[in-house]
């Protein structure tokens, strides 16, 4: 019995949108680095770039998933795997950041747009649209599952402070 990186539904997504083990387009990676480097938001903020980041982007970059539909929690939405998606939104990255105790940065976005994903320094994957921050998977490869096969993400939430 083999073992396999990704569950066969997930891995046959992948493949059918351009992954194939060993994929690794560092090129197209650095470029997207430079141009999030080189960017600076109207109020000064950076985006802050890390191996993880560049590591997704060169294995899953520029990949468009075209899943929608019944998931196993939750509707499933296509999504693109491209950070450029989040160029203008330093500031939303570095605030997440600042929450999480890490540093984040674009990874692409659901739906056209209706959410943003992000990516952390230790490899975390998470979601952010107008009802709030969820938590994809502990790795890319856990956030891509969740998010081919409808799994339910977990709300990010705030403990409340004392008074």
């Amino acid at each position: 019995m083999s073992v396999t990186r990704f569950p066969e539904n997930v891995e046959t997504v992948l493949r059918t949108a351009g992954w194939q083990p060993g994929r690794w387009d560092i090129r197209q990676a650095e470029s997207w680095a430079d141009q999030l480097r080189a960017h600076v938001s109207p109020g000064g903020h950076q985006h802050r770039l890390f191996p993880a980041a560049v590591e997704a982007w060169a294995e899953f970059g520029g990949l468009r998933i075209d899943v929608t539909g019944s998931g196993r929690e939750i509707a499933r939405t296509p999504f693109l795997i491209d950070p450029m998606r989040g160029m203008h939104l330093a500031r939303t990255f570095v605030d997440l950041g600042m929450a999480l105790g890490s540093e984040v940065c674009p990874l692409g976005e659901e739906s056209d747009g209706s959410a943003l994903l992000a990516i952390d320094a230790e490899g975390r994957v998470y979601s952010l649209d107008h009802t709030g921050d969820w938590f994809l998977g502990a790795t890319c490869d856990q956030a891509l599952v969740t998010l081919i096969t409808g799994l339910r993400p977990s709300r990010l939430t705030v403990a409340p402070t004392a008074p």
